[in-house]
């Protein structure tokens, strides 16, 4: 059983909620100053070139990143196995229960999540079994996203070194901040180049967390198995997709409300022959 909008909204606490507030902030921001662009200094006959593609991402980030954070794949409701305890089995002192393979306590949620990946600090969310589909989708669509929005802030990047590359030009582009306090720049400037900056880095940060899970997807591991180099669970690349992202993998980056079920329950999953499993490393977090 998965959790709704209100059950997940009345057990977050104000830690949880502040780096989403943050994050849907600079959403909003990066959103805005993409539209401004597009309305102020995009050609009059390319608004509708680009209106759809921002509608379509938008759409996309905004329905994956309700859906992660709506979406819990915590064992709260999960009937496991009804008290029978299989091979690979683990006894949550905290949860007070037996928990089945994959399945890790969060400290931060304070709950085991099934097929636990990590906690995502920046949506207050764990990473697991029945959300991990609008995971990986939403770094792909913001991923795209920021891309686009970078393309669309070389203008200001240009118009912020029409001096050549200074001293203050190279200062408001990385620390824009200390510019803005010290009175060097006015607040328009400011918010323009704060905005870009967030877009670039953004871009870098989603580039290798995107590249990092699609390996993963590929492999059929979680963040905690490739660092203990366990590969029990890789089936191929095709049914590692489809155990991740459901039986419509192919489809999932086209809407995240299409329906894709996934093929188990996160309790109980189909492994390897052990001949091919080389020897795991202990991992502890």
């Amino acid at each position: 059983m998965q959790a709704g909008w209100g059950g997940r909204w009345q057990r977050l606490d104000a830690a949880l909620c502040l780096p989403l507030c943050v994050t849907v902030a600079l959403m909003g921001a990066v959103c805005i100053e993409v539209l401004c662009l597009l309305l102020w200094a995009a050609e009059p006959t390319q608004l509708p070139l680009h209106l759809p593609l921002l509608l379509f991402l938008l759409a996309n980030v905004l329905g994956n990143m309700g859906l992660f954070v709506s979406t819990s794949p915590s064992i709260k409701g999960v009937m496991l196995s009804g008290g029978a305890v299989g091979q690979g089995w683990e006894y949550c002192y905290t949860c007070q229960s037996h928990v089945p393979p994959r399945c890790h306590h969060c400290y931060t949620c304070n709950v085991c999540m099934l097929r636990r990946d990590h906690h995502c600090v920046l949506l207050g969310q764990c990473v697991g079994y029945h959300n991990y589909r609008y995971f990986l989708c939403l770094l792909l669509h913001g991923w795209v996203a920021l891309i686009y929005a970078s393309l669309l802030n070389a203008d200001v990047f240009m118009a912020l070194l029409h001096e050549g590359v200074t001293l203050h030009s190279i200062v408001l582009l990385l620390m824009p901040w200390l510019m803005l306090l010290t009175g060097q720049v006015s607040t328009l400037t400011f918010i323009y180049a704060f905005v870009a900056d967030t877009c670039v880095v953004s871009f870098l940060f989603c580039s290798g967390f995107l590249f990092l899970h699609v390996l993963l997807s590929l492999r059929g591991q979680t963040i905690r198995e490739w660092f203990g180099e366990s590969r029990c669970y890789d089936l191929g690349w095709r049914r590692n997709l489809q155990e991740a992202l459901g039986d419509r993998w192919h489809l999932v980056w086209l809407c995240p409300l299409l329906a894709s079920p996934l093929p188990g329950d996160g309790v109980a999953f189909q492994s390897r022959s052990p001949r091919t499993e080389p020897s795991a490393k202990p991992v502890i977090f």
